[in-house]
């Protein structure tokens, strides 16, 4: 098959076609759409770099990818730059609860962070509370 890499190709797509066979490999993430508990919380977070500082701000949000996952009631955490914005940081993430995201901004890892901020970013952080919707079970009352 090295040979015909057109002929692999060709052969994946059949075998995709056929009745039965998964277009798309199974979501392997330990934690399943429908496994969401409901009252889920769900925050989006921003925050810029000041001019310079991009590098600064970067190195002291890194280590909190790790750090948050750790924590207990965390169900998902993502860290995201802007491609075309260096130093411009977009958080993705969801709590069991409203009061386990509280207390996740009490935790000396996120108390220790935001101690950086004056320095290093423009304006502070800007915090979008959401709601997860398209999930049964997770709307809150």
């Amino acid at each position: 098959m090295k040979r015909y890499p057109l002929l692999r190709g060709a052969l994946l797509l059949a075998a995709l076609a056929l009745p039965g066979t998964p277009a798309i490999a199974a979501d392997t993430s330990p934690l399943q759409y429908g496994a969401l508990p409901a009252g889920a919380y769900a925050v989006v977070a921003e925050v810029r770099a000041k001019a310079g500082k991009e590098e600064a701000l970067r190195a002291v949000t890194l280590p909190l990818v790790e750090q948050v996952r750790a924590e207990p009631n965390n169900l998902l955490y993502f860290l995201h730059e802007d491609r075309q914005a260096p130093g411009h940081f977009v958080f993705y993430e969801i709590f069991k609860t409203q009061a386990d995201f509280e207390a996740h901004n009490a935790t000396p890892h996120v108390q220790a962070w935001f101690a950086h901020l004056p320095e290093l970013a423009d304006g502070g952080v800007k915090v979008i509370r959401m709601e997860i919707l398209g999930n049964e079970g997770t709307r809150s009352p």
